[in-house]
């Protein structure tokens, strides 16, 4: 009995470790979770019914476009009052920068800013509201936007009555922006289309001292007689890179520089620059004036110093001032030069006057490449402008 209970044990204890070492069942992986649903985006705000008036608060509009985003705010300024897509550095306070930032509105200008820079955005209209208090503006650059003529508002420009600097270059301008304030000194609206020049435009600007229109639309219809009258302080007009085919009507009496290269101008009026008592730097280059085009004695102006007529149709060089240093005529179809032609005043005169620097020709730089000259250059070239540094053929 005894000996049959022991075997009765040891059965137990093999059945025991039989069933432990039995495989487990593998665990079920977990069914992947379907992903959640996305919320649906916001629907537009309806438009306010007529007859109720709606606050619009000067923030980026929020519709599909493929501009890049506004750059974030940036960090709190110590100016409660500044814009936080702008710059308000402590050193300038009366300074707003808020340049190359991707903007598509003006924002709300502070009253303290006298300068404002808005360059290289997106934006596309100039709202009253946005410059309501900032009344002592004196500089916008608002070059490299989207600006049209439309979305100028008519009040704008009144309230900047201190504004000294207006800079919109490369905008989206069709014409001159209207009532221009009368306190502006200088002017850029180049690279526009502007087409354009409403009558009157700059009846006003008695301050203006720089105007710049060069790379738009502008023909010659767009000008008359009265089309520059009130700019009785301009210095600078640059007409450059328009369609015009000859010179303006009338040029402002006080103008000292005066830019007109890339058109298709053929001929110039005679005794066009007579009245012109301050000019002296006179640029004509890629045009298509001819030697018929041009009377006799036309540039014999004795305040000119600088005179370009590159790439143009000469066979000749024209006469010109003693007082003239700078003449550049390359690529044209100048085939021989004649020094005793040329020379302002005679070889003999000038040898009895040789160290009298106000009784010679004073050029000192004459760039004649680009044409059919060969060389040498003739002596007489040389006797007559005896102050001549370089000469580039």
């Amino acid at each position: 009995m005894t000996h049959f209970g022991y075997i009765l044990s040891i059965c137990l204890i093999l059945t025991t470790v039989v069933h432990c070492q039995r495989r487990q069942p593998k665990p079920k992986a977990p069914k992947p979770s379907k992903p959640p649903k996305l919320p649906k985006p916001p629907k537009p705000p309806k438009p306010p019914k007529p007859g109720k008036a709606m606050a619009i608060d000067p923030t980026e509009p929020s519709h599909v476009t493929t501009l890049p985003p506004p750059l974030p705010p940036g960090p709190m300024s110590v100016f409660p009052d500044c814009p936080r897509e702008c710059k308000c550095p402590p050193d300038y306070p009366n300074a707003l920068y808020c340049d190359s930032r991707n903007l598509r509105i003006v924002p709300i200008i502070p009253p303290r800013i006298h300068y404002l820079y808005l360059q290289n955005n997106f934006i596309e209209a100039l709202p009253e509201r946005a410059f309501r208090n900032a009344t002592e503006i004196k500089w916008i650059n608002l070059d490299n936007n989207r600006i049209s003529n439309q979305k100028v508002d008519k009040e704008v420009f009144n309230i900047l009555n201190k504004l000294l600097f207006l800079y919109m270059d490369r905008n989206k301008l069709n014409g001159v922006p209207p009532n221009l304030p009368s306190s502006l000194e200088q002017l850029r609206l180049s690279r526009n289309q502007i087409s354009k020049i409403p009558s009157g435009s700059f009846s006003k600007l008695e301050n203006l001292t720089l105007l710049d229109l060069h790379h738009n639309k502008l023909s010659d219809n767009v000008f008359n007689k009265n089309t520059f009258k009130g700019l009785k302080s301009l210095m600078q007009l640059n007409l450059a890179h328009n369609s015009l085919k000859k010179m303006p009507p009338i040029i402002p009496q006080h103008i000292f520089q005066l830019f007109l290269d890339k058109n298709q101008i053929k001929e110039i009026p005679n005794n066009y620059f007579k009245g012109l008592h301050h000019l002296a730097f006179l640029r004509l280059n890629f045009n298509q004036l001819t030697d018929q085009g041009i009377p006799n004695g036309l540039f014999n102006v004795s305040t000119l110093l600088d005179l370009h007529l590159s790439n143009n149709k000469l066979n000749s060089i024209p006469m010109f001032s003693t007082k003239l240093e700078h003449l550049h005529l390359s690529h044209n179809h100048i085939e021989k030069i004649n020094g005793t032609e040329i020379c302002p005043c005679s070889l003999d005169n000038i040898a009895l006057h040789a160290h009298d620097f106000e009784m010679i020709p004073r050029l000192r730089y004459l760039r004649l490449d680009g044409n059919a000259l060969a060389p040498p250059i003739p002596m007489d070239i040389r006797m007559c402008f005896r102050l001549l540094q370089a000469i580039v053929v």
